[in-house]
């Protein structure tokens, strides 16, 4: 259980021991399974321990009772009564039905009862998306860092790669007067909305993901699936500019091959991120948003501009195609926005 917060962490420790040996055996299992992501299997630990929990103060004491179909409504009722979001609602009840399968299987329990119980359906609300003109002021950089990216040469990411071992500038680069972090925080914007990568896809990409031949780059997504996203010629100016006159600033031996990174020099984080998206959100005067409204931007101006949806799948790295079908009804909701507000006879 480790990497946990303090109070998942404490009502772990407060589980009998045959509880935190099914929790711990449960998170080996999840870490073996390549389709999770390591987000949704902190949160499905997260609501085991809190689903134990429970059961232990009905007096449950073995898994047979805690994994009982009363307990496990007992459980999803008081989450709803807490205001639970129903979103929140389904995934746990989906860790509890993963668990209680998982334990079945595992010969830890004798029946699965937690098939019976009824998954709420989490509420569909539609995607924050940036108007056109609002995710170009977003992802446009400061002066300096704009300047500087329109005005260099092509970056041979190989000598970049070759510095970043030896934790060194590459051959020839010179200082350049534009500050790293906002060559860093340009190229971090044009990717998120170039190329709709999740926020930790774009933490995780390292520089041999990087083809600036053919402006693609090679994402691990969810499940360690990896797609090739291609940019466009903004995004290559940016990536090109930080690569010559920011990263080699800001790299020390913690960096390694990340392509992004950090003040400190280490590999950028998903909180920073964040932070880098909200602040120039308020500098650029739109909409306060979180990076993941630049992939939803991105999506749904694809298919405003004629591109088909599976191609626009591929690019999100969705596994099914009912998924991205709901910026389909994004469009569609924009459409009827736009006809009631202009037409005559709406």
């Amino acid at each position: 259980m480790a990497g946990k917060g303090s109070s998942t962490e404490a009502r772990y420790e407060a589980l009998p021991e045959n509880f935190r040996d099914a929790i711990d055996q449960f998170a080996r299992h999840l870490s073996s399974e390549r389709a999770r992501s390591a987000h949704t299997i902190r949160a499905y630990l997260t609501d085991v321990v809190q689903l134990l929990d429970h059961a232990g103060r009905m007096h449950a004491e073995t898994l047979d009772a805690a994994l009982a179909l009363p307990v496990l409504r007992s459980w999803l009722a008081r989450q709803r009564g807490t205001g639970a979001a129903r979103s929140t609602l389904a995934r746990r009840a989906a860790a509890a039905r993963t668990f209680s399968g998982w334990a079945q299987r595992a010969g830890l329990v004798r029946v699965d009862q937690a098939r019976q119980l009824g998954v709420p359906r989490a509420d569909r609300t539609l995607p924050t998306v940036l108007a056109v003109d609002q995710a170009a002021a977003l992802v446009e950089a400061p002066g300096a860092g704009r300047a500087a990216a329109t005005d260099v040469s092509p970056v041979d990411v190989s000598s970049v790669t070759a510095a970043s071992d030896a934790g060194t500038a590459p051959p020839g680069d010179e200082p350049h007067a534009s500050d790293p972090v906002t060559l860093r925080d340009a190229a971090v914007l044009e990717l998120l909305y170039a190329t709709a990568v999740r926020v930790a896809e774009l933490c995780g990409l390292d520089l041999r993901d990087v083809d600036d031949e053919r402006r693609l780059i090679r994402v691990t997504g969810k499940g360690d699936k990896q797609r090739s996203v291609p940019y466009g010629v903004p995004a290559e100016q940016a990536i090109r500019a930080y690569l010559q006159q920011g990263r080699p600033r800001l790299l020390t031996p913690r960096g390694g091959s990340a392509l992004l990174l950090g003040v400190r020099g280490g590999r950028l984080d998903p909180r920073t991120v964040r932070r880098i998206v909200a602040a120039r959100a308020a500098e650029a005067r739109v909409p306060s948003v979180a990076p993941h409204a630049l992939r939803h931007s991105a999506a749904t101006h694809l298919l405003d501009g004629g591109a088909d949806l599976r191609s626009v799948q591929e690019l999100l790295g969705h596994a099914s195609l009912a998924t991205t079908q709901l910026y389909t009804h994004v469009s569609v909701e924009r459409l009827r926005r736009a006809y009631r507000q202009a037409h005559p006879r709406a």
